[in-house]
Order: C-alpha cells, then sequence, then structure tokens
C-alpha cells in the first residue's frame, strides 16, 4: 500500500462531497461538501494542499449494468477538470456504483432523518468512495480506478 493521504470526491449536480484518508491509506473520513460552481476546483485544490494528497479519487457513476449516463459525463469532465487545475497530482475515476445509496442507508441506520442528510450525505458518499478505492489497493496492491490525464500544454517554442 502507498503511503500518503488520498481525497475522494463524489461529484453531483449542486454538491462535491469530500472525504480524505490518513496517510497510511487505512481510513476514509468525511472533510466538507463543497459547492458546484465558480471556486469549487479552487477549493478542492485547498483542500488537498492543506491534507498533502498524493491523489484524488473521483467517483464514476454507472448504472448496475455498467452503462454511463448524463452523471458520468458529468463526474468525467470534472475529473479532468479537476486533473488540469492539480496536476502533477494524479487524479483518478473509481467506479462508485450505490455510493449515494449505501450513504443514505448508513445515515438513516444512525438515525440521522432525511430532512438533515442533505447536508451531510455527499460527504458520505465521498467516505464510501475512497473507503472502496482504498479497500481495493490494498487488496489489489494497484492504484484504484483508472487515470485522467490532463491535456499535455504544448510547447511552441521559447518565448512564446
Amino acid at each position: 500500500m502507498r503511503s500518503g493521504a488520498r481525497l475522494g470526491v463524489d461529484v453531483g449536480s449542486v454538491r462535491v462531497g469530500v472525504a480524505r484518508s490518513d496517510p497510511s491509506g487505512l481510513l476514509a473520513t468525511p472533510v466538507e461538501t463543497v459547492r458546484r460552481g465558480a471556486g469549487d476546483l479552487d477549493r478542492i485544490a485547498v483542500i488537498a494542499a492543506e491534507h498533502e494528497a498524493i491523489e484524488i479519487v473521483v467517483g464514476l457513476p454507472t448504472s448496475l449494468s455498467g452503462r454511463e449516463g448524463q452523471a458520468a459525463a458529468l463526474a468525467r469532465a470534472f475529473a479532468h477538470d479537476l486533473a488540469v487545475r492539480l496536476a502533477p497530482t494524479p487524479v483518478r475515476l473509481f467506479d462508485e456504483r450505490l455510493t449515494t445509496v449505501a450513504a443514505q442507508q448508513g445515515l438513516r441506520a444512525s438515525g440521522v432523518k432525511a430532512k438533515k442528510q442533505k447536508n451531510v450525505v455527499d460527504q458520505v458518499a465521498a467516505v464510501v468512495l475512497l473507503q472502496d478505492a482504498l479497500d481495493a489497493e490494498r487488496a489489489t496492491g494497484r492504484p484504484p480506478g483508472r487515470p485522467v490525464d490532463p491535456p499535455a500544454v504544448a510547447d511552441d517554442g521559447p518565448g512564446r
């Protein structure tokens, strides 16, 4: 298992849940919910710097059949923008089927009413996503998911 904290990012259309791991990569914990829109990438960059994250794991929502819909396209675009913003810190996409469902069930089981879940469900989904990614890395010995490669910067020569 690689050493270093990771961030888990659960992308929604309105909010982004953020979780982090401990430096040994054993346990994921919630950090905050970031409002989507202007400044969201900057806020995640600050969180990554604060926790000295060695990589960011972005959830890729797919259907049970493995198909990708509009939410997956949104997550891919966000992951790409995040990879550009955070380069050279690696950003990876990790299958996050049912993480929000698991988060809602966990909150319900712990007595959190549905109305109050809205404020924390994205963070809890990010925790579930990141913990799954950490467990996958521990089981396989390989980084989880697939890397998101930011576009190469064109070199037009000196002085350009």
